[in-house]
């Protein structure tokens, strides 16, 4: 999963970052509203945390923006103004959800992943397929009851798939929604990473789809591990 940070305190971008990154997130970063404006508009993100009072270009202008080129990514309002008008506007503008500051990062990433989980059509921070399990709360998975080993890329590319299960996702999505914007992209990293989680699940799990891309096998196809 990617996600954007717009905001323009220094230290609090990295923090966010940081957490972000450690939860499992691709993560991209700007300083300012008109940057943000221009990653959010030319790149995919699967969520966006965006501060309302930055530089060069307000962050409800921004929302505004986005929402009126047909962006629909959700985002999550950052705002220091604690008056209930000026949260309404953040809402009434496009934002799916807001924090006001000062706030714990825990809060932060449990709405972002609910913001994910409600785009992706997943109500609760467990998704599962068969006998497989995926907690994005703890970013965990186990198969049948029994813990699976992923590393940081493996477990981006699972919790991608899982989130979009039972449709055909190509190598460029899974690209541009895996690796942040300066990452040295290569198409076949995609089949390593896909080789490397066939070895440690079931073998019928990831279907390939000849010419178009990836898909989750359905739940009564993977069977419950017996």
């Amino acid at each position: 999963m990617r996600v954007l940070v717009v905001e323009d305190d220094p230290d609090l971008n990295t923090q966010l970052k940081t957490a972000l990154t450690d939860a499992g997130y691709a993560v991209d970063v700007a300083l300012d509203g008109e940057e943000g404006h221009f990653l959010g508009d030319t790149e995919p993100y699967d969520a966006i945390v965006l501060d309302l009072g930055l530089p060069k270009m307000d962050g409800l202008r921004v929302l505004e923006a986005w929402r009126s080129e047909g962006r629909k990514m959700p985002v999550l309002i950052l705002t220091a103004r604690d008056r209930w008008s000026d949260k309404v506007a953040g809402m009434d503008a496009g934002a799916d959800d807001y924090v006001a500051k000062p706030f714990h990062m825990e809060e932060v990433l449990a709405r972002l992943r609910a913001l994910i989980r409600r785009v992706s059509g997943h109500t609760t921070s467990e998704i599962t397929c068969g006998s497989l399990s995926l907690d994005t709360r703890s970013a965990r998975v186990a198969w049948d009851g029994n813990p699976v080993k992923l590393t940081s890329h493996e477990y981006r590319l699972l919790a991608y798939l899982m989130h979009h299960q039972g449709r055909v996702v190509s190598r460029t999505e899974i690209i541009e929604h895996l690796y942040e914007q300066d990452f040295d992209r290569d198409s076949n990293t995609v089949e390593v990473f896909i080789g490397r989680l066939r070895k440690k699940l079931p073998d019928n799990l990831i279907e390939t789809v000849r010419g178009l891309g990836y898909r989750m096998a359905s739940p009564q196809s993977v069977g419950d591990g017996n």
